[in-house]
């Protein structure tokens, strides 16, 4: 081999170990990508069973249900009136209570309209909200920057 073949060579396989590694991260991003929702969206476009998504939107007033144990079972809803039930297993922020911001993810199970969170996450504190649902409850004209959610 001449100096030259080498050296191609070397910069074939650094461009295919560049390639390949650029594929395995496209690859791990899209297997963890989950799609904002509020309960609006998911009545007009539902999700096939198994999708991982992130729903968002107010804690229902009075639909919070505790289960056996650490289950609790409550409702998302937005300016719609649309309300997605929600069911999570496991310890529930401070700061989570009816007519708060909230976001949770996880998915529809094949034959429920119950969604399964596996993540609650609420307001951080009297001005915060996360930005998705913020944006949204602006748009709907239930919510204005500085206000605190009731």
């Amino acid at each position: 081999m001449t100096r030259k073949q080498k050296r191609l060579a070397v910069i074939g396989g650094g461009m295919s170990f560049i390639i390949a590694a650029v594929l395995l991260v496209m690859f791990a991003f899209s297997q963890s990508v989950a799609y904002f929702y509020m309960p609006a969206d998911l009545v007009k476009n539902p999700v096939p069973p198994g999708t991982r998504i992130r729903l968002g939107g107010l804690v229902g007033p009075g639909s919070i249900v505790r289960g056996v144990g650490s289950t609790v079972q409550f409702g998302v809803t937005d300016a719609s009136g649309d309300l997605v039930r929600v069911r999570y297993t496991g310890i529930l922020p401070d700061l989570f209570r009816e007519g708060q911001g909230v976001v949770t993810e996880g998915r529809f199970e094949t034959g429920s309209d119950v969604f399964t969170a596996d993540t609650v996450l609420a307001k951080h504190d009297e001005k915060y909200m996360p930005k998705e649902v913020a944006d949204r409850l602006k748009a709907q004209g239930l919510w204005q920057e500085g206000q605190a959610a009731q």
